[in-house]
């Protein structure tokens, strides 16, 4: 095999695991699209304040990140349920513009608030347990990289599995298709809510404690991820947690050929470019139900 071939399987690689980890952002945003229409502009910033957590612990008590997660994946999913109990189920029938407005200011404050609290430096885990790379018949992969895809699709894998075969799933897939009939078959929508929220955050917990094993974080590093899971999630369409996979994985394969192909400063021009392609040909996405 020729070093150009090698290059191109590795960036494959890289941006499938890659694309692994946008799934788990993306799902949490879908998940909650899907129970309630409404659209968390400050998932991202949630996403970078993970990444704060997962930093703090390391630095302050020597926690490697992955030691750190389930406490991490805790906290987030708190501060899902309080996000939700304090901000959204105040707005939840109000005009979408007044939702809009209302997480996007939330976004507006949490990054903010970030840069107050530890300046705008960007940090990184230097040593994390999970280093290193491998080979993988002959294509070295990093090991952090492979980590985080294999533990991204156990998370997809348990949220899978929970929202098909289990009470809790499918009361959560009822309050999605149609509240006012799940309400009159005893499910408890305002709970199925709630619960959406803490785990939706609980997935970006678990997404942001990876990354920082192998990137860095700083207050507005939420930002650019967010637009990726927004493309993924129009990409394989909203409401839809195999939609938001299939987009996530295609939007981290793009990103992986674009920098081969073109050059990597503009790997993410190519999948703006791919976003608004879907906006204009597909708006529902591949498996979208809007």
């Amino acid at each position: 095999m020729n070093l150009t071939a090698e290059i191109l399987i590795q960036s494959v690689v890289s941006g499938l695991l890659m694309g692994l980890v946008y799934a788990l952002v993306a799902v949490g945003l879908s998940l909650i699209y899907g129970l309630m229409e409404v659209v968390n502009f400050a998932h991202g910033e949630y996403l970078m304040m993970s990444m704060y957590l997962a930093f703090w612990f390391y630095t302050l008590y020597g926690l490697d990140p992955l030691m750190a997660l389930p406490l991490i994946v805790i906290i987030l999913f708190v501060a899902g349920v309080l996000t939700y109990l304090l901000i959204v189920r105040r707005i939840l029938h109000a005009p979408m513009v007044v939702q809009m407005f209302a997480t996007f200011g939330l976004a507006i404050f949490l990054r903010s608030l970030a840069q107050f609290l530890w300046t705008a430096d960007y940090r990184i885990v230097r040593a994390p347990m999970l280093g290193g790379r491998i080979d993988l018949f002959g294509i070295y992969v990093s090991l952090p990289q492979v980590g985080a895809g294999v533990l991204a699709i156990l998370c997809f894998a348990a949220l899978y599995w929970m929202m098909q075969h289990t009470q809790l799933g499918r009361a959560m897939r009822a309050t999605a298709q149609d509240r006012r009939a799940a309400e009159v078959m005893g499910v408890d929508t305002n709970r199925m809510y709630i619960l959406g929220w803490g785990i939706s955050l609980a997935l970006v917990g678990v997404a942001g404690t990876l990354l920082m094993n192998f990137t860095y974080v700083g207050p507005y590093v939420g930002a650019s991820f967010s637009a990726i899971a927004f493309v993924a999630v129009a990409l394989g369409g909203f409401g839809g947690t195999l939609g938001a996979l299939a987009g996530a994985l295609i939007v981290g394969l793009v990103e992986g050929l674009s920098g081969f192909f073109i050059v990597p400063s503009l790997k993410y021009a190519v999948v703006f470019v791919l976003y608004f392609a879907v906006v204009l040909f597909r708006p529902r996405g591949l498996m979208g139900r809007y």
